[in-house]
């Protein structure tokens, strides 16, 4: 009961708090500390294509001119962004190199004149190209769609065909043939994407790849690594749908003045406190004790003063009795004669309290109640009791359950 009372008094606090706002809006944005949804497969996706230039390092490039080993590079990608920070991408790499070797590459008929006792060579790498990228900005700094700037850092892994210069048997310079060389790259770096509107991003790609080398001195290793430093300018266009959504929450105003709102909850804990007081009080105040009344008799026959006969009327009233008698052979009963000490004398009253009972006695076994499911007595005192003015409701006979 006291949680019932404490409840009720918090829910009428409560919703008086509420109508009180109905009047202000709840406006819902979006909130970006809460995340962002992914969206479907269909959204995020991008098209880029880079030129630019790279330089060669295998084991005798050092022979030659630093300036004179850049050559040009191109790379085309499409991809995909699976959240603000996460993406893949695949594409297309192609790499002209040029370096120095101590012998002439495989499958080569000759080669540029030699330079320091060491061949010029020339090679293309042409082949697929798979990167994870990571948006190093959208990770520390929150992503945002109206950013100028992002840097993004990404690593993954190539398949080169290799094809090489071929001279005829004049040195003279010709067309490129396959080197049956296949080597495999694991290649990283930094994408500085700049955006030039919310579909076309301008970005400087700064990559450096790890590659299985064709052997280059005699009686070197096959599959020694060499490496390649590359830089692009690139283009990427963003296809819709481009930006991410934060889950949306409600914001709801602040009240422009709390003091009524605390005036209130003050008046709802003191109404709380006397409501408790209130419940201790009843529950401290001593329980009652109430006897419980005597079962009242199955029937009562009243008789006139000095008249112990029953009349028809009371002999229905016993034969009714002796049905609900017979109806429950297994209680016991007790017939009482009773007489007001009010008229006559002891010896009178006694003998009308004994022919009443009697009476009554007499029906019942003539209507076929079993002689041992009742007694048959008298009582010497008044039925009621309640004066002499009452004296016609002492003159009876009573059939009750037995105690």
């Amino acid at each position: 009961m006291k949680k019932s009372l404490l409840a009720l008094a918090c829910a009428l606090f409560v919703g008086q708090g509420l109508l009180a706002q109905t009047s202000q809006e709840v406006t819902y944005v979006e909130d970006p500390s809460q995340g962002y949804l992914f969206n479907q497969f269909k959204d995020n996706w991008f098209v880029s294509a880079e030129v630019g230039g790279n330089v060669f390092f295998s084991p005798s490039d050092s022979h030659r001119d630093f300036w004179d080993r850049w050559e040009p590079a191109a790379s085309i990608y499409v991809g995909k962004w699976f959240s603000p920070i996460i993406g893949l991408r695949a594409g297309v790499n192609w790499l002209k190199v040029k370096g120095l070797s101590d012998i002439q590459a495989p499958g080569v008929l000759g080669d540029e004149p030699l330079v320091d006792g060491k061949y010029k060579q020339k090679f293309v790498h042409l082949g697929p190209s798979f990167d994870a990228m990571l948006n190093l900005t959208n990770w520390f700094c929150g992503y945002k769609p109206g950013r100028f700037y992002n840097l993004t850092v990404y690593g993954g892994v190539g398949f080169y065909f290799t094809l090489a210069r071929q001279y005829d048997a004049d040195n003279n310079a010709s067309s490129y043939k396959d080197a049956k060389d296949n080597i495999l790259a694991a290649r990283g770096g930094i994408i500085n994407s700049f955006n030039l509107s919310k579909s076309v991003q301008l970005s400087l790609d700064v990559r450096f790849t790890a590659l299985d080398n064709h052997r280059d001195q005699a009686g070197g290793e096959w599959n020694k690594t060499a490496y390649d430093l590359s830089a692009y300018l690139g283009v990427t266009y963003l296809f819709p749908k481009r930006e991410w959504n934060a889950p949306i929450v409600p914001v709801c105003p602040e009240p422009e003045n709390c003091d009524a709102l605390r005036a209130r909850l003050q008046a709802a804990d003191a109404r709380i406190a006397d409501l408790e007081a209130q419940l201790q009080a009843c529950l401290d105040r001593p329980t009652e004790v109430v006897e419980a009344a005597p079962a009242a008799p199955l029937a009562t026959i009243y008789f006139p003063i000095n008249v112990s006969k029953l009349t028809k009327s009371d002999v229905r009233v016993v034969n009714a009795c002796a049905e609900v008698m017979k109806a429950n052979p297994d209680t016991k009963y007790v017939v009482t004669g009773w007489a007001d000490n009010y008229t006559g004398n002891d010896r009178i009253n006694v003998n009308l309290r004994k022919n009443r009972a009697a009476s009554v006695e007499k029906q019942l076994l003539k209507a076929g109640v079993p002689a041992d499911q009742f007694n048959t007595t008298i009582n010497n005192g008044n039925l009621v009791d309640m004066g002499e003015k009452f004296v016609a409701l002492d003159r009876a006979a009573t059939i009750q359950v037995a105690e």
